[in-house]
């Protein structure tokens, strides 16, 4: 089971009628968390292109017959995320002489500022899961706060679920992600933020016996192509 961060109530207005709570300090509160995440782990932003598992530098393998399914899903997604970023300026793509249709990939400059990885060590071989990252959310506003009791909840029986409905502004969405929308949204999941919009963000709290507010950890969302 997840590990649940708590919100101390120290921080709300309490009272015994819903809507009572604190809108701004909630706001604070899930921007801190936000922050925090982003800080240790080093990411540029709250939202991150998954490439695959790759280690960098890498050389295009063929599919074989003798490959786990996962092999040859990872393969596949990495013969259409890798040429999109050195497109973009992120990846560097080098012809292998003597081999027709092979490439090279590693990190440019400009991919180094945005590039994320986090290795999963819990195999006999390690995973190397890749990202470029970008965009910072800043939370503009809590709009709405709604309870309602689940009777058998992720957590509990007779769960109590507080959602925060939040907006939120992208900061600094980069030039590549700017000028290659349709590129990016034709392959990835979710659309490029653009800069200065309003989007929609609902954040799930989980009230405790002791009246308490608890969450699951907050972090950068992976967009899988």
């Amino acid at each position: 089971m997840k590990t649940l961060t708590k919100f101390t109530l120290l921080t709300l207005i309490t009272c015994s009628l819903l809507g009572c709570y604190n809108k701004e300090k909630i706001r604070e509160h899930i921007q801190k968390e936000y922050d925090r995440a982003r800080s240790i782990t080093k990411t540029k932003g709250d939202f991150c292109y998954f490439l695959g598992s790759v280690k960098l530098p890498y050389t295009d393998e063929p599919v074989l017959e003798s490959d786990s399914q996962w092999a040859s899903w990872n393969k596949g997604k990495l013969a259409k995320t890798l040429p999109l970023f050195a497109e973009l300026g992120l990846l560097s793509q080098t012809p292998v002489e003597g081999q027709s249709g092979i490439y090279r990939y590693d990190l440019t400059d400009l991919g180094r500022e945005y590039w994320f990885q986090s290795i999963d060590d819990r195999w006999k071989k390690p995973f190397y899961n890749s990202s470029f990252c970008y965009g910072p959310k800043k939370i503009v506003k809590v709009k709405d706060i709604t309870e309602k009791t689940y009777e058998s909840g992720l957590y509990r029986k007779n769960q109590t679920n507080v959602d925060v409905k939040i907006d939120y502004q992208v900061l600094d969405t980069p030039d590549w992600a700017l000028n290659n929308q349709d590129k990016l949204n034709a392959l990835y999941t979710v659309k490029v933020k653009l800069p200065g919009k309003n989007y929609p963000e609902t954040v799930t709290f989980i009230k405790g016996d002791d009246g308490e507010l608890y969450h699951e950890a907050l972090a950068y969302l992976l967009i899988k192509p």
